[in-house]
């Protein structure tokens, strides 16, 4: 075979691959939306979460978050001594 017909049998193989994946991958898209369509239209629409009620949160347990945290920071300190 010359290189010339080489050169072309190759770009031609090269075109039909480019266009097989661009086809697939359009294909893949429409599924996609269509999937996501239809899921949409067909599921009940779910009321939202109610927000969750946060305690107020005391003196106490200010302190004792602080202590733990100071207690960490030593303990972290101590063992990363430079």
């Amino acid at each position: 075979m010359r290189d010339e017909q080489l050169l072309l049998d190759g770009l031609a193989l090269m075109g039909v691959g480019m266009g097989f994946v661009f086809v697939f991958l359009t294909l893949l898209v429409l599924v996609t939306t269509l999937m996501s369509w239809v899921v949409c239209r067909l599921a009940p629409a779910t009321p939202p979460a109610p927000a969750p009620v946060s305690k107020p949160s005391g003196r106490a347990d200010d302190a004792e978050l602080m202590a733990a945290i100071t207690a960490a920071i030593h303990r972290y300190r101590r063992r990363h001594r430079r």
